[in-house]
């Protein structure tokens, strides 16, 4: 395992589906992760010490299982059209980030998406650095054209390239612009598991805000 060491830059604030990146600064280190940055424009945000940075680019597909105190959410993650997220999110999950964190935010109108990823477990968290925006975000052809569909997984943000380690979980077809990259889907297993949650709705009976009762990812599991 390859990390990125950074030196310390100011916390990141909460925004619609990610979070806010503040000014982030480029690692200056030759390590054989450098390659891997420089691809999917990795800039460090918000950390200090090593930044979790694959070595190598995955292809083909990954799968991903997190395992949550409602039941499994089985994924698979497609490299062939967004490598470096698929890489990105494999290699936290195979490194333990995702392990006793909260999903912080599920939403019933309008879109209809679970959103974790934030180990704070407040929707401003995130790894420590952002990276590049993938499909369909690069294609301009998408434009006008409904791709968050029922079961399909993609990456929170704050803006253009500001992906970190949150994304959501489309559970119903989801009325969005082609400005967050999608990088996999759920499998029926997981979809299952999705509506056990989202049939309980938010706290309070709101529209937007954290589950009714609170979902932790116990462990994600990576077989490649």
């Amino acid at each position: 395992m390859r990390r990125l060491k950074t030196p310390l830059v100011v916390a990141v604030a909460a925004l619609s589906l990610g979070v806010t990146a503040c000014s982030s600064e480029k690692s200056t280190d030759t390590t054989a992760a450098d390659s891997v940055a420089d691809t999917c424009g990795i800039t460090a945000e918000g950390a200090t010490g090593d930044l979790l940075v694959p070595d190598t680019l995955a292809q083909g597909t990954v799968d991903v299982t997190f395992s949550t105190n409602s039941g499994d959410i089985p994924v698979t993650l497609d490299a062939d059209k967004a490598p470096c997220t698929t890489s990105i999110i494999a290699h936290l999950a195979e490194n333990g980030y995702y392990d006793n964190t909260t999903c912080h935010r599920i939403t019933t109108q309008g879109i209809y998406v679970l959103q974790c990823g934030d180990p704070t477990g407040t929707g401003t968290g995130g790894p420590g650095f952002r990276f590049a925006d993938e499909y369909p975000v690069t294609e301009a052809e998408s434009a006008g054209t409904n791709l968050y569909k029922a079961g399909t997984i993609a990456m929170a943000n704050a803006g253009p390239d500001t992906n970190g380690s949150q994304f959501f979980l489309n559970y119903q077809d989801s009325q969005l612009p082609p400005a967050y990259t999608l990088f996999g889907t759920i499998k029926p297993e997981g979809m299952e598991t999705l509506k056990t949650i989202t049939d309980r709705g938010a706290q309070g009976g709101l529209f937007d805000g954290p589950p009714a009762e609170p979902v932790t990812i116990d462990s994600a599991t990576v077989k490649r």
